[in-house]
């Protein structure tokens, strides 16, 4: 057994505590020492204090990014500068096709571009649909080692964290394809976010509060996310968007 298998310590959040527990069930079954996940609110970046094992800090983090927590801890990580938000799909993603086995090391060397866990913190693993490039993109910005099919076999998720926490990444073959458009959607990430946020009813005030902005940069991200869909105003960039699985 390598190393990774072996010490690996996993934080697991998600907004359904059913869904987390069948999650730390299938974990602890693959021989992964399990920990406290705290949960995030969407008004605040705090931890809401969820009960869990207490112990040493995670390894790897499992996210579920289709979730209002998961959404909230990806935003707070990539507040915090963990990645660069990417403009463009390289050159190999965009040749890319579904069933090339982008995994690890290979996936690496296929450019896909997902960028390392900041130092000192728990590598990210992400759970997404191939539906929501959005939120592909957004465990892109947040610096997500791992992109695992939420709706793929169950030893993905296993595989992917053995790798993120030796450093490794990993891509689910099903999302490759939806990698590759959140790369090329026009939004950007904090764009997202904010008309995400917007979509869920809150308000500027309450936006600009979740996410640490302004007032003026909230409705700036607002004025240009619309512009960029060709929308007529936000309901109408939020309805585009929703068609389009950005948000």
């Amino acid at each position: 057994m390598s190393r990774a298998q072996t010490t690996a310590r996993v934080q697991v959040i998600h907004s359904s505590g059913v869904l987390r527990s069948a999650l730390v069930a299938l974990l602890e079954r693959e021989r992964f020492q399990v920990t406290g996940a705290p949960g995030f609110t969407r008004a605040s970046s705090g931890p809401t204090g969820a009960p869990g094992t207490p112990g040493a800090p995670a390894t790897v983090t499992v996210v579920d990014g289709s979730c209002p927590v998961g959404a909230a801890h990806l935003e707070r990580r990539s507040l915090q500068g963990s990645a660069k938000e990417p403009t463009h799909a390289t050159p190999a993603l965009a040749a890319a096709r579904p069933g090339l086995g982008l995994a690890g090391a290979g996936a690496e060397r296929a450019g896909i571009g997902l960028a390392g866990a900041s130092r000192g913190r728990a590598a990210l693993v992400v759970l997404a649909g191939a539906e929501h490039p959005g939120v592909l993109r957004l465990a892109y910005a947040a610096g997500a080692l791992g992109l695992v099919d939420r709706d793929g076999p169950a030893n993905h998720l296993a595989t992917a964290i053995r790798l993120a926490a030796g450093g490794g990444r990993y891509v689910d073959d099903g999302l490759a394809m939806s990698l590759l458009r959140a790369m090329d959607m026009p939004l950007s990430p904090r764009e997202v976010r904010v008309l995400s946020r917007a979509a869920q009813g809150d308000s500027v005030a309450e936006i600009a509060r979740g996410l640490c902005l302004s007032h003026g940069t909230v409705r700036n991200y607002i004025a240009s996310a619309t512009r960029k869909v060709g929308a007529r105003n936000r309901v109408d960039a939020i309805r585009i968007s929703r068609a389009a699985g950005w948000v």
